[in-house]
């Protein structure tokens, strides 16, 4: 996207492709490599930036809807579910430095 910053870039296919907004971090947690694969069949090696993004909203409606399914797993279950070994240190580097979520208790 011409013109905008490498982060701001990620938040937006956050919201494209998941449908979450939020406050993204400036700096990447790192990147990894894969090879994607084209609709031809040819494969193209690709690098990915990789951006915290502390979610404060969701979005019914995005662009990629009915695209992808999306579940809320811990960053343990995220880390087990990727193929790039690269993501999965990545994952679990930003869940050792990643604060617990906050106890929600129900009013009496």
């Amino acid at each position: 996207m011409p013109g905008k910053l490498s982060h701001e870039v990620a938040a937006r296919e956050a919201y494209e492709e998941a449908g979450v907004r939020g406050v993204v971090e400036t700096e990447p947690l790192g990147s990894f490599g894969y090879d994607k694969v084209l609709k031809d069949g040819i494969q193209v090696p690709c690098r990915v930036q990789v951006y915290a993004l502390e979610v404060n909203e969701l979005v019914k409606n995005f662009k990629e809807k009915g695209e992808r399914s999306m579940e809320w797993v811990s960053c343990e279950e995220a880390a087990e579910r990727v193929r790039e070994p690269e993501l999965h240190d990545l994952i679990l580097a930003f869940a050792r430095r990643m604060p617990a979520a906050p106890v929600v208790s129900q009013a009496e």
